[in-house]
């Protein structure tokens, strides 16, 4: 039995009197595509910003291939093979994409400290982050300002921006919000081809997308851990139903 990439015991965070994640443990397994869902409020960005980095635990310890980063800030992290796909963009609109990708992998390399003058304009820089706008489905669009992209095609970035990053675990943080079906049917496909390739946790709203991308689904309700399965025993659980899956599969 292999060893979890990610192990998550006893996760608790609260602000003040609000428990946002509440004892929550999880393993999520190499090559596996894990899903987290749950309702508005149930703690799943504060969950997502704790494996991160960006915020602490109140208790419990992350562990990622082997090590405890409960305490390791988020930079460090990323260089260790945690990336993140933010729900809101994060790219440089005023750069071409091949650029915004490029200076991904200078972060991971720390082949120069120069952010300006062009980074993509260096072979060892634009070679791996041509690659990754590969995978990533828009190296066609290498030469186009980031911010000229579709809502589609700025999530396509920002996965090629992670990707850049080589990471062993990565983080999608709601990839398919506000983008149409034809987009959201695009990058399915996309994610459906990385499967395998690395580990992937996706807190994601869309269930059709869900229930066709994961490996097993967690649901969280009021920063608990309700139920973790294979997605027919996630979709057939009363629980789960009555607290959120009856509305969403309507």
């Amino acid at each position: 039995m292999p060893e979890p990439v990610l192990r998550l015991e006893r996760l608790s965070k609260s602000f003040g009197s609000v428990v946002v994640t509440d004892d929550v443990t999880l393993d999520v397994m190499p090559g596996e595509m894990h899903a987290i869902i749950g309702p508005n409020g149930a703690g799943k960005t504060t969950l997502f910003d704790q494996i991160s980095g960006l915020t602490a635990p109140d208790d419990g310890r992350i562990l990622f291939a082997g090590a405890d980063i409960t305490r390791l800030p988020p930079e460090t992290r990323a260089l260790r093979g945690l990336a993140r796909s933010f729900q809101i963009t994060s790219i440089l609109p005023e750069f071409p994409v091949l650029e915004n990708v490029a200076l991904a992998v200078q972060a991971r390399t720390g082949s120069s400290l120069r952010f300006i003058g062009r980074a993509a304009d260096e072979a060892a820089l634009n070679l791996p982050a041509m690659a990754a706008l590969e995978q990533a489905g828009i190296a066609d669009r290498a030469d186009v300002r980031a911010g000229e992209l579709s809502h589609g095609e700025k999530r396509a970035l920002e996965l090629a921006i992670a990707l850049a990053m080589q990471p062993t675990l990565l983080l999608l943080d709601e990839p398919m919000a506000g983008i149409g079906r034809e987009e959201t049917d695009r990058l399915v496909e996309l994610l459906l081809r990385l499967k395998g390739q690395l580990t992937m946790i996706l807190v994601e709203h869309d269930m059709a997308a869900v229930f066709t991308l994961a490996d097993r689904i967690s649901v969280l309700v009021g920063g608990r851990l309700l139920i973790t399965g294979l997605p027919d025993e996630v979709r057939a659980d009363p629980e789960v139903v009555t607290a959120y899956l009856g509305e969403q599969m309507e």
